[in-house]
């Protein structure tokens, strides 16, 4: 008869192998988990989410509260005033939710726990986009409905809230994926918030020095996109682009998921 005996070099050559497997088996869904446990962690990101919820319908009280509507806005426009400033929180809390985790070298733990860096990168993704496309969509909705409530009756043109409000949900959460995908590539929360700022805002500024070109450049800005989705009288060609609303959300989407791409082939090749 003889037995049979494990040496610790063996057992712990299989504890190994058996951490190594749990490793490889963190999936999508366990990295989304993850990434919203951290998500509802953080109080800066809590609090700029919640600014970016609250926004909208203060600014529809205010403008409603004031008068200060113009002639030719329509109620839609005038309930979004504030809409812009919301979109631009989204963009920063896609930016810290990836930043953020640099700075406070927690970056490290996450891909410790999910070795497949893409995976991390879409969960974190899928996570900023549907919570700004929700968010955007409720609170914008009732920002319209609470404007439409406290302006005056036959004043004003009252928009086309629908298909509209849909599309302003979307471009938050393209705002918030472009912010993701700067926090990535920047990795530094000050410089990450100033870039993604400006990538918002810049298009609309020089779009008139590139002149034929201008209706596309003046329109790669997710900005540029919400406001001829709000059909706010703002929203001059000289100053968003000439593309119409939908058009230009779809080519500030396909600009976010160029720049995502980037930052995902960078993700993956440089050390955390």
């Amino acid at each position: 008869m003889t037995t049979t005996t494990t040496t610790p070099a063996l057992s712990d050559t299989r504890r190994n192998r058996n951490r190594n497997r749990n490793r490889n088996r963190t999936g999508f869904r366990e990295a989304l988990a993850y990434e919203w446990i951290k998500f509802r962690s953080v109080r800066s990101t809590v609090w700029t989410t919640a600014a970016t919820a609250v926004l909208p319908v203060i600014g529809a009280v205010f403008i409603a509260a004031t008068g200060s509507l113009q002639p030719d806005d329509t109620v839609l426009g005038g309930s979004l005033t504030l809409t812009v400033v919301a979109q631009m929180l989204a963009a920063v809390v896609g930016a810290l939710v990836a930043s953020g985790e640099y700075s406070s070298g927690t970056i490290r733990t996450t891909f410790a726990a999910c070795p497949r860096r893409g995976t991390v990168l879409a969960a974190k993704a899928t996570l900023v986009a549907g919570a700004m496309y929700l968010l955007a969509l409720a609170s914008c909705t009732a920002a319209y409905l609470v404007g439409d409530a406290m302006l005056p009756e036959g004043r004003y043109a009252r928009g086309e809230p629908l298909p509209a409000l849909f599309g302003i949900a979307a471009s938050f959460a393209v705002a918030a994926v472009l912010g993701l995908a700067v926090g990535i590539l920047v990795r530094h929360s000050a410089g990450a918030v100033t870039t993604v700022i400006g990538l918002l805002l810049l298009p609309s500024l020089f779009g008139p020095l590139f002149g034929d070109a201008e209706r596309w450049v003046a329109g790669l800005s997710p900005t540029a996109a919400l406001e001829k989705l709000t059909q706010t009288s703002d929203a001059a060609a000289d100053t968003v682009g000439s593309l119409g609303p939908w058009p230009s959300l779809l080519l500030v989407a396909a600009c976010t998921t160029a720049l995502t791409l980037g930052a995902l082939l960078l993700l993956r090749r440089r050390d955390a």
